[in-house]
């Protein structure tokens, strides 16, 4: 029996279980670059280059390793740039009895794979992603009948099933989760480790002049592409993080510094997602360090925590909750992205500071992401499915099980508090006392209503009257309302003026102009 085998992006492992079902004798592997994907949302030049060249690679180690395969490369002249239509080329050229395609990570992409099977009349089977620790139908079962899906809970699950940080059926350290030690703003005069810098060989750089063709326009810088793009890259950046940055990773997680933007973070979100590094792999590598006395329990639990943990967690919420998922707005948000997140156009440094370097690597932290961008759009009331959509766009390790929840839900609360129990709004405070942005910033984040007041300021004090009727009375916001109460009339009358001359001052973009 002959099978086809359509391997998308984020699929570029060997241990693919479609791949282990299969015969290599029998069996042709279909793997295309389409424009239906490179443009649902304006994808980072960058974000494109890496994913191109890492499946380039990856169909030729796939060759090396005895497969056959089908390469259609975006430029190709008779490429119809749809998934649906390369299968049925495939199958034109091709005498196939089925199709196996492992379980897509994307909701769309899954619906358009289970119609193959009537529009083909070929059986079509999707076998499991199981390089992850937890299968969507077990987060189901966890998630039946609780009232609150917290992750805490779910993330001892997944200790207890991995054994990892374990001391039998305790934690190891006596607690779960040290996540109150790893909140410490940055030093002055710290040194922070070089990380890992791959020389483009000549696929890469192919690609790059492949998309600096085809899409001249389009947001992100091409210089200076150094990401890995192959396996033994990925594992060569996981080496290196575990040898050298893991030590200070837990401390210094949340903290941001101007011109710093990797600090003592792990870079390997791309390989993970994209399926060059398996989850378990990098977490058993990291608790390593800790039993052989290397690295801090709270560094550790923190960053396993993130992986099997969050991670878990917000793929399962993502197929839980698909497809109505997309479109929750708990706020009634419409408003559109400010032109300055495509970019940088901005005097407010913290947000320069995160989206030029977004231009510039198509990566930013995980904070930069909730209590920057992310906490700029939340209380200006910027509609959450275009943050959404550009979050997608220019990150290069976001794909849309993982980004829509964190974006939707976690920085937007859309969802109305399934994955956060409270907002993440802030006002400037939290940016200076866990950057060093204000510093070099022309507003002054000591002031609330003036002309050269940080923004952030009167837009949370705002975002928290415009929507009092729905957040009073959640338990995590009772100071917050209590200053409320505490405020005259005329203060909270000066805030509202202040931030619609702020929210009046921005201009609007369309993501459909950066494509």
């Amino acid at each position: 029996m002959s099978t086809l085998i359509p391997i998308f992006a984020d699929h570029l492992s060997h241990d693919l279980s479609a791949l282990q079902f299969s015969d290599k004798a029998s069996a042709r592997i279909l793997m295309v670059e389409v424009r239906e994907e490179a443009e649902t949302v304006p994808h980072h030049r960058k974000k494109m280059v890496f994913l191109f060249s890492a499946m380039r690679h990856f169909a030729q180690e796939l060759r090396d390793d005895g497969w056959s395969v089908d390469y259609i490369a975006l430029t190709d002249a008779e490429n119809t740039h749809r998934f649906t239509s390369e299968v049925k080329r495939a199958l034109g050229r091709h005498d196939i009895d089925e199709i196996m395609v492992c379980q897509p990570g994307n909701w769309r992409v899954q619906e358009l794979v289970k119609s193959w099977e009537e529009m083909f009349d070929l059986r079509v089977t999707l076998t499991p992603d199981d390089r992850f620790i937890s299968a969507p139908a077990e987060f189901e079962d966890w998630a039946a009948g609780r009232k609150q899906l917290r992750m805490e809970y779910f993330y001892r699950e997944m200790r207890r099933k991995t054994g990892l940080l374990m001391d039998g059926d305790k934690p190891e350290g006596g607690q779960w989760n040290f996540d109150k030690e790893n909140r410490k703003p940055p030093k002055g005069g710290m040194d922070y480790p070089d990380i890992p810098r791959f020389d483009p060989d000549a696929i890469t750089r192919n690609v790059i002049d492949m998309v600096a063709a085809e899409f001249p326009t389009r947001f992100g810088t091409l210089d200076g592409f150094h990401w890995g793009v192959t396996r033994q890259d990925a594992l060569a950046s996981l080496k290196d993080f575990v040898a050298h940055r893991i030590q200070n990773f837990g401390l210094y997680q949340d903290a941001m510094v101007g011109g710093e933007p990797f600090m003592f973070h792990a870079l390997i979100g791309f390989y993970l997602n994209s399926g060059l590094l398996r989850p378990l792999e990098v977490c058993e590598a990291v608790a390593k360090v800790y039993t052989d006395g290397d690295a801090p329990l709270n560094a550790v639990e923190g960053f396993i925590r993130q992986i099997i943990g969050w991670r878990e967690y917000v793929r399962g919420i993502y197929f839980l909750k698909m497809p109505d998922y997309k479109d929750e707005n708990f706020f009634g948000n419409r408003r559109y992205l400010p032109d300055f997140f495509w970019t940088g156009e901005t005097e407010m440094n913290c947000l320069k500071q995160t989206i030029d370097q977004t231009i510039e690597h198509a990566y930013a932290h995980h904070i930069q992401r909730l209590m920057i961008t992310g906490n700029f759009a939340l209380i200006a009331g910027i509609d959450p499915f275009k943050v959404h959509e550009w979050y997608l766009g220019v990150y290069a390790d976001a794909f849309e099980w993982v980004e829509l929840p964190n974006t939707l839900g976690m920085s937007q609360f859309g969802d109305g508090g399934l994955l956060g129990s409270k907002p993440y709004a802030s006002s400037g405070s939290y940016i200076n006392r866990m950057s060093d942005y204000c510093q070099d910033c022309r507003y002054k984040v000591s002031k609330r209503v003036e002309d050269d007041a940080c923004p952030f300021n009167s837009l949370y004090w705002d975002f928290h009257i415009r929507n009092e009727d729905r957040l009073r009375g959640n338990p995590r916001l009772n100071m917050v309302y209590r200053n409320l109460d505490k405020m005259d009339a005329e203060l909270r009358e000066a805030l509202g003026r202040r931030a619609k001359y702020v929210l009046d001052g921005l201009t609007p973009s369309k993501a459909e102009d950066y494509l």
